[in-house]
């Protein structure tokens, strides 16, 4: 059975000229078995601005993920800081949420469980959770599912109860770690535009990993591409194609091929 979700157009408004999320001069390294240090990132720098969506491409191992983690508080800089509105990032905060390659549900919850799981420590009545658990079912086109375990549900719609379950706490920043890399062509297309739905109707600021180098053309307002051993920014790409954005146009393939080129290069 396939979901019920109408999509809606992407919004057009650009993002807003304050930066929300500051990184500053980040660097991490790990100890390794008789090789002493390696350094992952080194001295990464880079803003997203309210409402804004950047992605990060680079080749594996380029420190993508790492990154991720410090920003969501899960790790720590050996130098350098993250500020969220001016305040440092220094735990794990609902005010940043995380959505990784794989669903990681709770098996013997519903989706409808899994959905209000967030929201057991929060003042609400029973009613009123009851009422936003509706509303995210609906918002990822999931309203006649509630009631299923996610052992009976597809691996898309696993990936549609996990972003229900992170948004509906209404996080200031969305952090995406190559979340549809393991679905299959269609489902993950399917992904990308409920994806910009819901950024369009929440307004809220992401930051998303991917190796795919069209999946960030079609989604960012900017690309930032990330140098390999250590990782570190190399070039910041604005995307500046109209929204909704069209794969088949020779704009959409040009900016592909040049990230692409670049992504070679580094």
């Amino acid at each position: 059975m396939k979901p019920k979700l109408k999509i809606v157009s992407s919004r057009q408004r650009p993002a807003d000229a304050r930066a929300i999320l500051e990184v500053e001069g980040l660097s991490k390294g790990f100890a390794t078995n008789g090789a002493g240090e390696i350094l992952v990132l080194n001295k990464v720098e880079f803003t997203v601005r309210k409402g804004e969506m950047v992605c990060i491409v680079g080749r594996s191992g380029c420190g993508k993920s790492t990154l991720l983690n410090i920003l969501a508080g899960f790790t720590f800089p050996d130098r350098g800081r993250v500020r969220l509105r001016g305040r440092p990032v220094d735990r794990p905060a609902p005010d940043r949420c995380v959505v990784f390659q794989e669903d990681a549900l709770f098996p013997w919850l519903t989706v409808r469980e899994n959905i209000a799981f967030g929201l057991k420590t929060h003042s609400m009545s029973r009613r009123d959770k009851e009422r936003e658990v509706d509303r995210f079912l609906a918002l990822v086109g999931l309203t006649d599912f509630g009631g299923y375990l996610p052992s009976e549900i597809s691996g898309g719609m696993k990936q549609r109860v996990a972003l229900a379950r992170v948004l509906i706490l209404q996080p200031e920043v969305l952090l995406m770690d190559e979340p549809f890399a393991a679905l299959d062509a269609q489902t993950r297309e399917e992904m990308q535009d409920l994806l910009l739905h819901l950024w369009a109707k929440l307004t809220h600021s992401i930051v998303f990993v991917t190796h795919d180098v069209g999946e960030a053309v079609l989604l960012a307002d900017r690309v930032l591409l990330f140098e390999n051993a250590p990782g570190r920014v190399k070039e910041e790409i604005a995307i500046d194609l109209p929204r909704p954005r069209e794969k088949d146009t020779g704009r959409y393939y040009a900016l592909c091929r040049a990230i692409t080129s670049k992504m070679k290069r580094v």
